[in-house]
């Protein structure tokens, strides 16, 4: 055999390195998009394992109460006769209003930055709005307790008596400490949530469409209302139902200036209280297993709330925007 014979005979032949090579990129492939998919898995089992974990907890109080204890008013650790509907009301008071207000303003705010304001001005604004999302919530509710409860206790308060006190909302005793100033403080933290989604998608829209909407005559106001909200409506409403998911879930800053009073009352001037915030005052005075298993099932309330809550995010969505 000659030397270019055995030569050939030992070069690999063209199409094997190729082979072994789309081989290993299929195992890379298949390696990689099971991580992916084991990743989304983990997550659902995560949530499957928090719910069961909670209904257990609960089972003592979900025998003894059944489905009355949504809508009982009495809570008492003493006679150990619990119900939920205070709770549930004060979470769900002050967290539409906050989600009102913070879309207002949110998307206002939005549209300004990336629309009106000046380069610099706006960077620096939305650097600002963005490090407000960073702010501890304990912050909030010192800020809250010694500044904001003030303000409603002698101006806020009596402004919107003099003007609306017709209305049960805004009838009786004014305390600084209320459903109203809760509000109000889960307002501001969750305004920022709001305005650099909605800044960020505007951002995104391409310049033809603002381009073409002033090449036909409108003002740069009627680009905006007209052009370029309505095509972010969508990431709009996520932003909304995000920022609505955490006010439901605030604990702190709310429970330093709700009042913490388990009560039901139409006025917003009245003390209240929320579904995080009886968890964490009580749940380490809780001597009785009945006790506990109540507050436990108070936690699997507001997880199915926050479930419902997206769940009408994407019904409005899928409703209204098509």
């Amino acid at each position: 055999m000659t030397e270019q014979a055995i030569a050939a005979s030992a070069t690999p032949r063209p199409g094997a390195g190729s082979r072994k090579l789309r081989q290993a990129e299929r195992v890379g492939s298949a390696i990689f998009v099971g991580m992916l998919r084991g990743s989304c898995w983990l997550f659902l089992l995560i949530v499957l394992g928090l719910a069961a974990e909670l209904i257990w907890g609960a089972r003592l109080s979900l025998r003894k109460f059944g489905i009355g204890f949504l809508w009982s008013t009495q809570w008492n650790p003493v006679t150990e006769q619990f119900g939920a509907a205070p709770f549930i009301y004060g979470t769900v008071v002050t967290s539409v209003i906050a989600l009102a207000l913070a879309a207002i303003v949110g998307v206002m705010a939005a549209i300004y930055l990336a629309e009106f304001a000046p380069r610099r001005v706006g960077a620096y604004l939305g650097l600002l709005i963005e490090l407000l999302a960073a702010v501890p919530s304990i912050v909030y509710g010192l800020w809250g307790l010694f500044v904001l409860a003030p303000i409603v206790a002698n101006w806020i308060g009596p402004a919107l008596q003099s003007v609306l006190g017709f209305l049960p909302f805004f009838q009786g005793t004014i305390y600084g400490v209320n459903v109203l100033t809760a509000a109000f403080i889960l307002t501001l933290m969750i305004i920022p949530t709001i305005t650099a989604i909605t800044r960020d998608l505007i951002v995104a829209i391409p310049m033809r469409f603002r381009e073409a909407a002033l090449a036909l005559g409108a003002t740069p106001w009627e680009m905006a209302v007209k052009v370029v909200l309505p095509s972010v409506r969508r990431g709009i409403i996520g932003a909304s139902m995000l920022a609505f998911g955490r006010a439901l879930g605030e604990t702190i800053a709310a429970t330093m200036v709700i009042g913490n009073r388990p009560v039901i009352s139409a006025s917003l001037f009245a003390p209240g209280y929320t579904i995080a915030s009886v968890i964490a005052n009580e749940f380490t005075e809780a001597t009785s297993d009945l006790y506990l298993s109540a507050l436990i099932e108070l936690g699997l309330i507001l997880l199915v709330v926050s479930i419902l809550v997206i769940g009408m995010g994407r019904l409005m969505v899928r409703l209204l925007i098509r």
